[in-house]
């Protein structure tokens, strides 16, 4: 199981830097970076900045080895995915190969509200979204992309220079089981949500079970997890995220659930590591153990 670290983007830059430069000096796998240009409405500190995830990914790629570097996901209402596609080429080939592309249908209401972008219904958000997946597919793996929809309109359309890796993977960050994950079981090659072992587990068997409907091997694709980490201390209470550890022993456990149900990478956030060498320490201890 792969380990990977997903800073704050709402940090200042440097903070970011140091937390993904000791990722890939230590032996974690990957690097993810949210898409937001806000902290949701309701958060303790709602009017802090947030650093814009395009340009932080393409920074990390640049001068951070080794590592994937992802997004943890691009919000689909304010990315036109023709677009998109070009940036994520472009990233792929900073990097060397190394980028992930994370997409989701879009969903947090105040920064559509404060931007005054469009945050449709949810059916047509994601009918919107199955139509932006079908021009990502296009133009990040074929000469020429030609789509006719009901949202986006491509034409003969190109996107070059192609991604390093042929092809690059796109996660899709989902939790929906009625038609969210049936996308993912048509289109993506990585899946991503919050939960604890026993929530996966669940919401993976219904994954495999619209893969066997399409007839698709569910091997092919990949599990993505993350819920807070605590590493020694009290568990908040209240939380609207996941939270797991307290210890490193109760810690340890969680890890080992996420394995024993197959999950092939466990994202944690930093939200709750602490800040400078707090942090790393943290970092290193939950290093240790997913390698024991």
């Amino acid at each position: 199981m792969r380990i990977s670290i997903w800073p704050d983007a709402g940090q200042p830059y440097g903070e970011i830097l140091e937390a993904a430069r000791h990722a890939a000096d230590t032996g974690w796998d990957g690097v993810w970076i949210a898409d937001h240009f806000m902290p949701n409405a309701g958060s303790a500190d709602s009017a802090h900045p947030v650093l814009e995830c395009g340009s932080l990914v393409a920074a990390l790629g640049a001068v951070v080895p080794r590592v994937r570097i992802g997004t943890l996901v691009y919000g689909n209402t304010y990315r036109h995915p023709a677009v998109l596609a070009n940036m994520a080429a472009t990233v792929d080939q900073i990097s060397g190969g190394r980028f992930t592309l994370g997409v989701g249908a879009g969903w947090q209401v105040n920064e559509h509200e404060q931007y005054g972008i469009e945050l449709p219904p949810v059916k047509q958000r994601i009918d919107r979204f199955v139509e932006a997946l079908q021009v990502l597919h296009g133009l990040l793996r074929q000469p020429e992309t030609t789509v006719k929809g009901d949202y986006y309109q491509l034409t003969d359309a190109v996107c070059e220079p192609k991604p390093v890796q042929d092809p690059m993977p796109i996660l899709i960050g989902a939790k929906g089981e009625r038609r969210m994950l049936r996308i993912v079981a048509e289109y993506a090659d990585m899946w991503n949500t919050w939960g604890k072992p026993d929530l996966i587990a669940h919401k993976s068997a219904v994954l495999d079970r619209y893969c066997s409907d399409l007839g698709r091997d569910p091997r092919d694709i990949e599990r993505t997890a993350q819920a807070l980490v605590v590493v020694n201390g009290p568990l908040p209470e209240n939380s609207p995220a996941p939270v797991i550890g307290g210890s490193p022993q109760r810690l340890a456990e969680a890890i080992a659930e996420y394995r024993a149900i197959g999950l092939d990478e466990l994202i944690v956030p930093d939200w709750r590591l602490g800040k400078g060498a707090e942090r790393l320490a943290a970092m290193d201890t939950i290093l240790t153990l997913v390698h024991a």
